[in-house]
């Protein structure tokens, strides 16, 4: 009989996040049905669990990278938000991602030829078509390109290459924390095309806004604009999540989307997203507009 899976982070069926660096004093909780599968990987360790009411849940290094029922709210915004801020994306880049919901994404836009993924960890991309297949079954799909790989390594081979760049990370500790440096924006901004953009996973404004301020500023040395957009989830700490929306193009206002789409066929494509979510994620409450804007 095969023996029934533990988690420490798994105690009297019941998941808990904690962490006393990154969101001090509170912690997310999930119900847990079973727990799926649980390894350490050559990066991190890597749980996947059933969980009563967010379907199946991707954790790494203890902290909740996806759950069935809400992760469209983060795919749809870190994705859409670039990729409708650019005149024609033809050639896209994600680093990290492995759970492949952002290529998901991606490969909705239909001036899209190519859709690169790289990711450090094969197995995130290995567990995630197991048990996340309404995420990962873009790796299927014809324009999807993987690359398992440091993104480093990956981004210093390409100069004026990408349209837009998806920087789908975990956050600033352990193997991303590089990913928050300016090093590997300047990495970005020499991959991109003339008109680039991209987008990378910012952090919460409740949490970690000396984070976020250092981030934009070092995201405004490097391009001509840098903004910070936001979204709600009610798995990630605080519930809310943001990105930094960045350009090469000087004369693109990155809070107005450059390519909308008709109403009907939004509604069709995406389940968060629209053309005035785009706008109205860049308005941020006093306190934090202030701080950011200092």
């Amino acid at each position: 009989m095969a023996q029934e899976l533990t988690h420490p982070t798994i105690v009297d069926g019941w998941f808990r996040e904690i962490s006393n660096t990154m969101w001090p004093g509170q912690a997310m909780t999930l119900k847990v049905e079973k727990i799926l599968h649980h390894e350490k990987s050559l990066y991190q360790d890597v749980l996947v669990f059933k969980s009563t009411d967010y379907g199946n849940v991707l954790v790494l290094d203890n902290v909740i990278q996806a759950t069935e029922r809400d992760e469209f709210s983060y795919q749809e915004m870190i994705t859409h938000l670039g990729l409708n801020n650019h005149p024609n994306p033809k050639k896209v880049l994600v680093i990290g991602g492995g759970d492949g919901g952002v290529l998901r994404e991606i490969v909705k836009h239909e001036s899209v030829e190519e859709a690169w993924l790289c990711d450090i960890d094969e197995a995130v991309i290995r567990l995630s078509k197991e048990y996340l297949p309404s995420m990962a079954a873009s790796y299927q799909h014809p324009k999807v390109k993987t690359h398992i790989g440091d993104g480093f390594k990956f981004l210093a081979d390409f100069k004026n290459t990408f349209d837009v760049i998806i920087t789908d990370s975990s956050d600033p500790e352990g193997p991303a924390e590089s990913l928050f440096q300016k090093p590997y924006f300047q990495l970005l901004h020499d991959a991109l095309t003339e008109k680039g953009v991209i987008t990378t996973q910012s952090e919460s404004i409740w949490l970690h806004l000396p984070i976020i301020k250092e981030l934009k500023k070092t995201c405004k040395e490097v391009f001509a604009h840098a903004e910070y957009a936001t979204s709600t989830i009610p798995t990630y700490p605080s519930g809310q999540i943001g990105f930094m929306i960045c350009t090469k193009d000087p004369e693109n206002d990155v809070t107005k989307p450059s390519r909308t789409l008709p109403v009907e066929e939004e509604n069709k494509l995406f389940k968060y997203y629209n053309s005035k979510v785009h706008e109205a994620s860049f308005v941020l409450p006093n306190w934090a507009a202030n701080a950011l804007e200092q």
